[in-house]
């Protein structure tokens, strides 16, 4: 891997982690055009501190309603923050269920599987345009809600599915308020996150010694700064029901994706 690798890898996973196209996706169509393996050996490493720079994009985005969420837990007191927290950790219980029960069968799909992950950027693109047309979109989430859009966002642990489309787009179908759908989506991840990257980093302690920490920092930071503006930028487009350009791009990517391999 060179520093442009590093830069573009950097870029797609602060782009798509935010945006409605699939980072996982995005990265198995990088992997299969170009050759690079960002998953196996020391890329491995550099895949799991691409994350690490999209997560605190998330936080710098939403410090000020994660501070106020963790005010309102350390006061011990039922109150609409507790509450908030509740249902983000019910939102990850499906994710949970299923990185559990069918990690191997997971793994399987992440193998370059190119008309997989073009199928389920159509069915992405689906999803973007029910978004964009969904009426009545004016109440919070309740807990109930929360347990719904965490099945959408373990579904879309499939590769080419797009967790914040599919998470987003449930939310808004549910009638939630296009704002608090984007909040919600981008924090509800946040707990997964960080402590699948505290696993991966523990698990791979061996493989960080032969990892080139030069291009980790690049592409780390590349991704950080590109998803900060992605993330500021997608929470305007999903409360302005802007979703279709994506929706477009999704179907443009997938169906090329599906033709390209057919025709190889």
């Amino acid at each position: 891997m060179n520093i442009w690798d590093a830069i573009i890898l950097g870029i797609i996973q602060g782009l798509s982690e935010f945006l409605p196209v699939s980072s996982s996706g995005h990265l198995e169509l990088v992997k299969a055009l170009l050759g690079v393996d960002v998953e196996g050996g020391a890329g491995l490493m550099f895949t799991i501190y691409l994350h690490v720079g999209t997560a605190l994009a998330t936080v710098v985005v939403f410090r000020n309603t994660i501070w106020d969420v963790l005010k309102g837990l350390f006061s011990f007191k039922w109150n609409e923050q507790t509450k908030y927290a509740l249902m983000i950790v019910i939102s990850m219980i499906p994710a949970g269920i299923v990185g559990l029960f069918f990690k191997d069968y997971i793994e399987k799909l992440f193998c370059g599987n190119v008309i997989l992950v073009g199928s389920m950027l159509l069915i992405t693109a689906v999803l973007l345009f029910l978004a964009d047309k969904a009426k009545n979109t004016d109440h919070g989430v309740t807990i109930k809600d929360s347990f719904i859009i965490g099945i959408s966002q373990a579904i879309a642990i499939i590769p080419g599915i797009s967790r914040s489309g599919a998470t987003i787009s449930t939310s808004v179908l549910l009638g939630i308020d296009r704002s608090a759908a984007a909040r919600f989506s981008f924090l509800m991840v946040l707990p997964l996150i960080f402590g699948e990257i505290a696993k991966d980093i523990i698990d791979n302690e061996s493989i960080a010694e032969n990892t080139d920490w030069t291009m980790v920092i690049i592409g780390t930071a590349v991704a950080f700064v590109v998803g900060v503006a992605a993330c500021k930028w997608m929470v305007k487009l999903v409360q302005k029901a802007q979703l279709k350009w994506f929706a477009y791009y999704c179907i443009v990517v997938g169906a090329g994706a599906i033709i390209w391999q057919i025709v190889k």
